[in-house]
């Protein structure tokens, strides 16, 4: 389960901002935003940037290459254990050398601190502020800050690092209501490249023996013990489902309910599923940096909620969990 939950952590670096729309340069923070978007998905780069979440430190290198309106990528992590992450279009495979396992994701839309923004920057107005902040040098580049402060307490807050010049995101925090940081990105070094040889967007792990487990594929699952319906009864204002699945999960061919709510930033998951007996621990939770999970037992089933947000947000979407079928 660690290794899913990193895979989809890395997979939802990799699933960038998916923003095609045209604006002028400008200092105004929402076209700004929108500038960020567009170069994000539409230019080659190659970078090395440092993600930090609580006392955890990590250094990796992301290649990103964009080809006829698909995004292609590479993300290698430089400290810790080696592990990879490779996107080819809309399939994400995660490799850990240690654990000689490769994960295949499919790839949704999603964000790592502040690297997902919707399209068009409006349709969050109503939940968010928007106000430029000053200036600074990062990664020897001029760069314009954002702050994006949210309007109610069930979600946080955001500051953005842009390029003046290519309008890349070169480093963002997430905040809390009290202003403190609890995760952050910071390129050390990024270059804007004409061409991106496909080479380097291979893997260099040999997956040869290694196992592999395929989690958004077109494989029969097991039927569920269970035919019901789910849906969380209490969202936050602007929040609404955005998915909803049935995925294994890696030790089981039994699937799982899922269910994805988000405002178009703020994103939390809900899973549901049938256990054959009550567990030790019927309500816990738990947080990493800025990501909280709230789990509860009811009825027969485990419903966990994981995401981005207060553990306000999560502990109250997951106790309204029920079926509607």
């Amino acid at each position: 389960m660690k290794s899913q939950s990193l895979c989809l952590f890395l997979a939802l670096f990799l699933g960038g901002i998916q923003n095609i729309c045209a604006a002028e340069s400008s200092s105004e923070p929402q076209v700004l935003i929108d500038e960020m978007s567009i170069a994000s998905v539409s230019l080659n780069y190659d970078g090395v940037f440092v993600y930090t979440i609580g006392n955890q430190i990590d250094t990796l290198r992301i290649i990103h290459k964009s080809d006829d309106g698909d995004s292609y990528q590479r993300l290698i992590s430089l400290t810790g254990h080696a592990r990879e992450v490779v996107r080819n279009k809309d399939q994400v495979r995660c490799y850990f050398p240690e654990k000689k396992s490769v994960i295949v994701e499919k790839s949704r839309l999603g964000k790592l601190v502040s690297t997902y923004l919707p399209q068009p920057i409006e349709l969050i107005s109503d939940f968010y502020t928007f106000e430029m902040a000053g200036e600074d040098r990062i990664a020897g580049l001029d760069a314009w800050i954002i702050n994006i402060k949210p309007i109610d307490r069930y979600r946080y807050g955001y500051q953005l690092w842009i390029d003046k010049e290519s309008k890349l995101l070169l480093k963002s925090e997430l905040k809390n209501k009290l202003g403190v940081t609890l995760e952050k990105i910071m390129f050390a070094q990024l270059s804007v490249l004409d061409h991106i040889d496909d080479a380097l967007l291979k893997p260099s792990t040999v997956a040869e023996g290694f196992t592999w487990y395929k989690n958004a594929t077109n494989e029969a699952l097991e039927t569920s013990v269970s035919d019901k319906k789910w849906r969380a009864n209490w969202i936050p204002s602007g929040f609404s489902m955005s998915e909803q699945s049935k995925e294994p999960m890696l030790t089981s061919r039994i699937p799982v309910e899922h269910l994805v709510y988000s405002d178009g930033l703020a994103m939390v998951s809900i899973y549901v599923e049938k256990l054959d007996k009550q567990p030790d621990i019927v309500v816990g939770a738990s947080n990493f940096g800025g990501i909280n999970t709230y789990a509860v037992y009811t009825s027969g089933y485990q419903i966990t909620a994981v995401g981005e947000v207060p553990k306000i947000t999560v502990k109250l979407m997951a106790d309204s969990v029920e079926p509607y079928q």
